[in-house]
């Protein structure tokens, strides 16, 4: 991938677009390429940052095991979506676990780099630090919305953000068909199985979702996001 290519990248990016080209310049010059193959783990909750990502193919896929021992899927982050920065700037462990869906391509920004880069020029730091401030408030927003819908709306906004991608910032739509279980998506509602089977057949007999084995495809996108208004 040519410069011109990396710098596109930053500036589809509504949260990297922000930075000064001096900022895109020196992160392109530093950026590595990253090739993972399908099922194989980026890292692990609790492994120390080695940087920042940017997907150029495939698919990531973000989740926790529970307590039981089951893979709880958060997101799936595709093609333009960066992520990871968070660990850059706390110096704290992983949250969550990563693996690639399929045959994955990241670019990647190293945390040696990138610390090196912000000691000798910290005057970035507002821009950064500016961006993650925009994450904390979307999941502020995400909070705030959710805490009082009721469970069929808080069912419909998981669905429309994981169409979309929990953390894609790119200013392109993601694919209109997830891969997920009933399980993976009552716990992100904190609900039971049964219950999200029943509201998915509501949502498929008013023609907005069609539930597939192990997947569920949007069909009324435009009635999907009217359902998550509040």
């Amino acid at each position: 991938m040519d410069i011109l290519e990396t710098e596109k990248l930053f500036i589809q990016n509504q949260w990297l677009e922000q930075l000064p080209q001096e900022v895109i310049h020196d992160l392109i010059l530093v950026s590595k390429m990253k090739l993972l193959q399908k099922g194989q783990i980026l890292h692990a909750k609790g492994d120390n940052a080695e940087g920042f990502y940017c997907v150029l193919e495939g698919k990531i896929r973000i989740s926790n095991v529970n307590s039981q021992g089951k893979e709880m899927v958060l997101t799936w982050l595709e093609s333009g979506t960066w992520f990871g920065e968070i660990s850059m700037f706390d110096g704290l462990p992983r949250t969550h676990d990563a693996h690639a869906e399929e045959v994955t391509k990241l670019l990647m920004i190293p945390n040696v780099a990138f610390q090196c880069l912000l000691t000798q020029k910290p005057q970035f730091y507002p821009y950064f630090m500016r961006m993650l401030c925009q994450r904390i408030r979307v999941t502020f927003d995400l909070i705030d919305e959710t805490g009082g819908l009721s469970l069929q709306r808080q069912l419909a906004r998981r669905i429309l953000l994981l169409v979309n991608g929990l953390h894609n910032t790119n200013k392109q739509t993601g694919s209109k068909r997830i891969s997920i279980s009933q399980e993976s998506l009552a716990h992100m509602i904190n609900s039971s199985r049964q219950t999200v089977n029943k509201l998915l057949n509501e949502l498929n007999q008013l023609n907005i979702i069609q539930v597939h084995y192990g997947t569920i495809e949007i069909i009324d996108m435009r009635a999907l996001e009217r359902l998550c208004e509040i």
